[in-house]
């Protein structure tokens, strides 16, 4: 049985690591020009490099996107580009743009070409129209329910790749003009300053500067912002529907969001795998994707136009219940002491969770800390300071630790 790809968003090195090391079978980035997202930080060509021989190493693909659209004068060293990209081993690219993807026809002879989904691609005439173009996969817009992805699949032998996870733009496949009216950044040359997300009132013509709030809250109404897609319920559907990959939305997100929502998807589908006939799915992989910075979640179109409910009229903000506190580096089996990078401010007396790939959630509460040196101390509040703790149960290098928001409340009111 050919198994459905796990593809996950890489906005760096780390991420990239972290989203193999998790679990994902594919992982897409972006170099630094030609790709939507200005903001992610991006690769360099030597960060690449290691990116795609850390990947390849572990049987892992490497998608580059280049899926801008196109202005003149953004079409300059876009062959030197995509040449630099086939040497250095990128297993595909992902494009929108007909220009751009002429020129890619003309350079590269070993990169798989996919069509991005700002190409908005919803029906199956279109994918055949592709198809027949030289595109090997489709990403498929998100507005398209699952009844239509099959109807897809029956008629094209493209391959199909399907956001399951992640933010979603309120205009049709990310092709908005709203960043660039009200911001002067173009959204289609990745830039988008999201003012979707922002705080928006109601003024009539006649009383200027008074503002009404278009729902019943003082806050305003967020009428652009949607919820976020999570589908991770929904996988046998979708893989019994003809989907070749799945695909998790977020590199512009942290390492903590990569790493947790891999590992669940990847547990949901390997359990898929192992029974699809009997699978049944466990509430704790849904817990787990719970517990990163989200909105509330929504099926977005797979069962249907989406109603009233999958927007959020009253704040744009993202639901936080877990901090990211550190990342295993080394555990020594013996004195049963893990070093640790830390990624935000935890100390002695706080209850700790550890989770890794092959690692099983575990919790207990910190009863001791040292800095590099040896010396105990209390609390490590510095960026990415190396720390070393007492851990009962073996934890392995790229674990995450993490602890309850709910923790971090208590103990400032003990204080």
């Amino acid at each position: 049985m050919k198994k459905v790809e796990l593809l996950a968003p890489a906005g760096n090195l780390e991420k990239l690591k972290m989203a193999v090391h998790y679990g994902a079978d594919a992982v897409y980035l972006g170099g630094k020009k030609f790709g939507l997202r200005a903001a992610a930080g991006n690769f360099t060509t030597e960060e690449m490099i290691e990116g795609v021989k850390f990947a390849h190493e572990r049987h892992a693909k490497v998608y580059v996107t280049v899926n801008i659209f196109a202005h003149n004068d953004d079409l300059h060293g876009l062959k030197e580009y995509l040449q630099e990209l086939e040497s250095l081993g990128a297993d595909g690219i992902i494009l929108s743009d007909p220009g751009i993807f002429s020129i890619t026809q003309e350079i590269i002879t070993k990169m798989e070409i996919h069509l991005s989904t700002q190409a908005n691609t919803t029906n199956w005439a279109s994918c055949k129209f592709w198809e027949k173009q030289g595109i090997k996969r489709i990403v498929l817009a998100r507005e398209l329910s699952l009844k239509e992805i099959k109807e897809i699949r029956e008629r094209t032998d493209a391959e199909l790749e399907v956001f399951v996870h992640g933010a979603m733009c309120m205009s049709y496949s990310g092709r908005c003009l709203l960043s660039n009216y009200m911001a002067d950044r173009d959204a289609n040359r990745g830039e988008c300053a999201q003012p979707c997300r922002w705080n928006y009132a109601l003024v009539e013509e006649k009383r200027p500067g008074i503002y009404y709030p278009i729902e019943e809250d003082e806050r305003g109404s967020y009428i652009f912002n949607s919820q976020d897609l999570c589908l991770i319920q929904y996988l046998p559907e979708l893989i019994e529907a003809g989907v070749d990959s799945l695909k998790i939305e977020g590199r512009m997100k942290s390492s903590h969001y990569v790493a947790t929502v891999v590992y669940a998807y990847r547990k949901a589908l390997d359990n898929y795998y192992q029974d699809p006939v009997n699978h049944t799915f466990n509430p704790k992989w849904y817990e787990e994707i719970l517990k990163v910075s989200h909105r509330d979640y929504t099926t977005g179109f797979l069962f249907g136009k989406p109603t009233a409910q999958a927007h959020n009229y009253g704040t744009s903000s993202y639901l936080r219940y877990y901090d990211f506190v550190g990342l295993v580096l080394d555990y020594d089996p013996v004195s049963r002491w893990a070093t640790v990078e830390q990624r935000n401010n935890f100390r002695v007396g706080d209850k700790l969770e550890f989770i890794g790939p092959k690692t099983d959630l575990f919790q207990e509460v910190l009863t001791a800390m040292t800095d590099e040196t040896g010396t105990p101390i209390e609390v490590a509040p510095h960026p990415q300071q190396i720390v070393k703790i007492p851990v009962s149960q073996r934890v392995k290098p790229w674990d995450l630790i993490r602890r309850a928001k709910h923790e971090e409340q208590n103990l400032l009111k003990d204080s």
